[in-house]
């Protein structure tokens, strides 16, 4: 019996990277995101009936190239200058059999080119190379979709105006694209960790894939960079916890209740001997800082042993390299758990008094779970229902219902 083709999963898995090298071959974002959705059609329909092939991803990209041609040949009858880059196309365009180098890196370089709006190239990589929607990396930003989609818009056409080459950029000229790069892999990662919109809270894959790429940097830059060794420790510690952040029903497990015993110890030991290694450094990194945060979630042995005195000196620390207020949100977390939930929730009012973070959900589901250990359950109970408002993620949300229930329930006569 011929085993069911799952095209909905080989989308999940290779889409993306099919895209980034469609685009490297087609030199055109929107020509490539047809191409991209003609070859999976053509796997829809050829796949259940000859078999998935070997190599899915190449299958993929062979099809897109020649279905790109062959629009490209349709245009020609009409227009010359198409006949004319179809051809250029194809002679450019490598044999099936040759391998697909990885163009992923190369499409965040070139999204993040500095001649490509500042505002817009961690937008357009995390559309492109991600597949996220715009209402997702309008939440990543705190931004309105239309205000996104506009950022995007403007990124595609300066990369076509100018004809920036793919490339990963030779070591000299990658520190002025590095920031921009670590920030985007760490945003792929973050929306895999935690993802704004959908029923599944966690995105393994998105998260599997910003490791990759942190690691094809290390082996890109020719001397050890602090910051980017920083990132992978950082999103190892985080990643290594998966398997206990939610239950068997999908729903949120907080960190205080996880079994620790489903943290995967391999990537918790790779992470903290990263970690060991960048804080021996004279200059500590804010990627550093907050990986030596996570390590010390990862290397207590249970919740009442993780050293709040330790993790509150590192957010003062990171304070100083990162004044966002969402750092200073952590550490009014860190604080509470530390001094006591009063002592954190003034520090949350002093975020709250300057309009800092209105919109940003775990800032009310922070104050509210302070509200509620303070024992003031009707102001515990409106801030959680603003943080529910906010919150387009269905495990969140059925945490959040189920503490308004809880705090309903306390206040009913």
């Amino acid at each position: 019996m011929t085993r069911p083709i799952d095209i909905e999963a080989v989308w999940r898995t290779e889409s993306r990277r099919v895209l980034a090298t469609l685009i490297r071959l087609l030199r055109d974002f929107d020509r490539a995101e047809e191409a991209l959705n003609d070859a999976f059609l053509a796997a829809a329909e050829q796949w259940p009936r000859d078999g998935m092939p070997a190599n899915p991803r190449a299958w993929l990209v062979s099809a897109g190239r020649f279905k790109a041609i062959d629009r490209l040949r349709r245009k020609a009858r009409f227009d010359v200058v198409a006949a004319e880059l179809a051809l250029e196309e194809e002679a450019q365009m490598p044999p099936e059999a040759e391998s697909i180098a990885d163009d992923q890196l190369r499409l965040i370089f070139v999204c993040c080119h500095p001649q490509v709006p500042a505002d817009a190239r961690i937008a357009m990589t995390l559309r492109e190379t991600c597949g996220l929607m715009t209402e997702e990396i309008a939440a990543a930003f705190l931004a309105k979709p239309t205000a996104i989609a506009q950022r995007i818009v403007r990124a595609k056409n300066r990369i076509r105006e100018l004809e920036l080459p793919y490339e990963v950029p030779e070591p000299k000229d990658l520190a002025e694209r590095l920031d921009a790069v670590l920030r985007t892999i760490y945003l792929i990662f973050n929306e895999g960790y935690a993802a704004s919109y959908g029923d599944t809270l966690l995105r393994a894959d998105l998260c599997a894939e910003a490791i990759r790429l942190g690691r094809l940097l290390i082996a890109l830059l020719p001397d050890p960079d602090a910051e980017v060794e920083g990132l992978l420790a950082l999103m190892l510690l985080q990643h290594s916890r998966r398997d206990a952040r939610t239950d068997a029903a999908g729903d949120l497990v907080l960190i205080a209740d996880q079994d620790r015993r489903l943290w995967d110890r391999a990537e918790i030991a790779e992470g903290v001997a990263l970690v060991n290694q960048l804080m021996a450094r004279p200059e500590l990194t804010a990627y550093g800082i907050e990986a030596a945060i996570a390590a010390q979630h990862a290397i207590a042995a249970s919740p009442d042993a993780t050293n709040w005195g330790e993790i509150v000196r590192l957010y003062d620390l990171l304070l100083r390299a990162d004044a966002s207020p969402i750092v200073m949100l952590n550490r009014a977390v860190a604080i509470a758990m530390r001094d006591g939930p009063e002592a954190g929730l003034n520090e949350i009012e002093t975020i709250r008094q300057r309009g800092a973070l209105t919109e940003f959900r775990y800032l009310h589901a922070a104050r509210a779970d302070l509200l509620r250990r303070l024992g003031r359950t009707e102001e515990a109970r409106a801030a959680y229902v603003a943080a529910l408002e906010l919150t387009h993620q269905a495990a969140e949300q059925r945490f959040l219902e189920g503490r308004v229930r809880e705090l309903s329930a306390q206040s009913s006569p």
